[in-house]
């Protein structure tokens, strides 16, 4: 039966004669139902004007969705409105990668740059590019002259990227600042077909394919440690086919992490918040038996997670098959036990390795299951209140952006999973602006100064560079910090001072609109610790600064004095 199905049946208003049902069945009926419909979220299609078949989800730092299309080089862009919603976005289209690319590794980067490599499928097995969101360009990478296919991805503190090529029992690192490739000290098994999990250390966690053992790789180290013995097994084994399948992996907002299998079991792990092991623990069964193997999951921001699932995998004919239909369950850490929930309306016809998931900002999940809509998938709840970030200072930087600092601005997980074909972390903070018709924009995050998940009340900070046409009145303006989904109360901050030596006036008062144009008037009227922002031009004025203030050219070079 179909979670879709069983969704309908237990809701209220059931066609039943009440004579039918004796008082305790009805009142089982009843306690059913209220259990089911507090797991059953609503679906909405995105509205969309094209028929590409859509694949991989990315969410950029500037809070806009890059999305491939399935299995070539072509990506389009979902902006949300100005309510914030994806349901009603704008589509736009992108630059197209150099090489065609499915089941691939992909990760953000603290700049905002994406990073890809390989692919199981395609022409870009034995190569990895970069995105640069800035120019809309993509470039090679210097060539590391292995494949990554199967391969998994994870950023790593210092903002390098650390790869699994396939087969090697030696793991590779990516420098995205000097564009150069280093090895690392080997792992105890090649990683094809695995999932890894980020721990609040900064450790990353896998199970080894096909067996029970569990190996961690320690970044302060440079290198992989044994852990503990899983105690059940997660790999569904496809004799002939080449390997086995595992499910998504997870971090829990209790800081444990969350292994679904490719067989129905899955499995918790508790760190041990150093190099000694942790301790695993077998979790429940997926529900009604069925299996995670090669499929995507997602952590919302009420905690609980969002799974896709199936019948296991077989092999016939020396193929592995993956049964359809996809049905979706909800996992909830707090009670340990598994829930099913309705699937997106006529559209879980395939199997859930088709599908992806990613974290919105709004709180929702989108989803992909390579046909040529997408769906998104609100859990009904609100954010629990380990997951809301908090902004404890916003001032200007040097550089002309904001530099925000905080608690919580890397989130309760990494956001979604799949494993080897398909990464989509999000743990990283966005910044969203209200103007004051509560119009909502996404500024572009940078140079984040953690790459880890549940920091808890550990101070971090991004920079955020703003749309300046945002900025046109006096403010003060509305800021808050997102984190997969979770927002931040927000905060009120005022926009520099506007100087344009070429505004011939009348009225000058400072803002975007209407600045002064003159560096002495400026500063009459920027208070202490402010800053002024000063549009492309240059005036031969001197003058002495007497008290802290920030200048920063917008636009163009300024030249003052000379």
């Amino acid at each position: 039966m179909s979670t879709q199905i069983l969704c309908k049946i237990l809701k209220p208003n059931l066609p039943l004669k009440r004579s039918a049902w004796s008082s305790q069945a009805m009142l089982s009926l009843a306690l059913a139902s209220l259990a089911l419909r507090a797991s059953c979220g609503s679906w909405a299609p995105v509205n969309q004007t094209f028929t590409n078949r859509l694949g991989l989800m990315l969410l950029l730092s500037d809070g806009s969705v890059m999305v491939q299309e399935y299995g070539g080089r072509n990506w389009f862009r979902l902006s949300p409105d100005a309510q914030g919603s994806y349901v009603h976005g704008t589509w736009t289209t992108m630059a197209s990668m150099h090489d065609t690319r499915d089941a691939f590794s992909s990760v953000v980067l603290r700049d905002g740059r994406v990073f890809v490599a390989g692919g199981e499928y395609g022409s870009g097995a034995s190569s990895a590019e970069l995105y640069n969101p800035l120019k809309n360009t993509w470039t090679y990478t210097r060539d590391l002259g292995v494949s990554f296919t199967d391969s998994m991805a994870k950023i790593l503190p210092d903002g390098s990227v650390l790869v699994a090529p396939n087969g090697l029992t030696q793991t590779c690192i990516y420098h995205p600042d000097s564009n150069r490739w280093t090895t690392n000290s080997g792992i105890l098994a090649r990683q094809n077909e695995a999932s890894w999990v980020k721990l609040p250390d900064q450790s990353i966690l896998t199970v080894d394919p096909g067996s029970l053992v569990s190996e961690r790789y320690i970044p302060s180290l440079g290198r992989w440690i044994s852990d503990a013995t899983v105690p059940t097994n997660l790999w569904i084994d496809l004799p002939g086919y080449g390997g086995g399948e595992i499910g998504p992996a997870l971090l829990l907002p209790n800081g444990k992490a969350f292994f679904l299998g490719g067989t129905s079991h899955t499995a918790l792990y508790i760190p041990s918040g150093s190099t000694n092991p942790g301790t695993w623990m077998a979790g429940p069964d997926i529900w009604h038996g069925l299996s995670a193997a090669d499929a995507p999951a997602a952590m919302m921001v009420n905690g609980k997670i969002l799974c896709a699932v199936a019948d296991p995998p077989y092999v016939q004919s020396g193929q592995a098959v993956f049964p359809s239909p996809t049905s979706f369950v909800e996992y909830d850490p707090d009670a340990n036990s598994f829930s099913p929930v309705s699937g997106p309306p006529g559209d879980a016809t395939g199997p859930p390795q088709a599908s992806t998931m990613l974290d919105l900002p709004d709180g929702t999940v989108l989803l992909s299951d390579t046909s040529d809509q997408l769906y998104i998938y609100d859990p009904q709840d609100g954010p629990r209140s380990a997951a809301i970030p908090t902004i404890s200072s916003v001032g200007w930087s040097d550089a002309g952006s904001l530099h925000l600092a905080g608690t919580r601005f890397n989130g309760i997980s990494e956001g979604a999973a799949f494993g080897d074909d398909a990464q989509m972390d999000s743990n990283y903070p966005l910044a969203r602006f209200a103007d004051d018709d509560g119009n909502l924009q996404y500024g572009r995050t940078y140079n984040w100064s953690d790459t880890g998940v549940l920091t808890g009340d550990k101070i971090v900070s991004t920079d955020a560079a703003i749309d300046w046409a945002l900025l046109r009145g006096a403010g003060p303006y509305s800021l808050s910090v997102v984190a997969n989904g979770a927002s931040s109360l927000p905060v009120s901050f005022n926009p520099p001072i506007w100087l344009d030596y070429s505004y011939p006036g009348p009225f000058r008062v400072g803002t975007y609109s209407f600045p002064y144009n003159s560096l002495s008037e400026a500063l009459d009227n920027v208070s202490t610790g402010g800053a002024i922002a000063i549009k492309p031009g240059g005036a031969p004025e001197t003058l002495t600064i007497t008290k802290p203030v920030k200048l920063f050219a917008v636009g163009g070079p300024v030249t003052i004095g000379r």
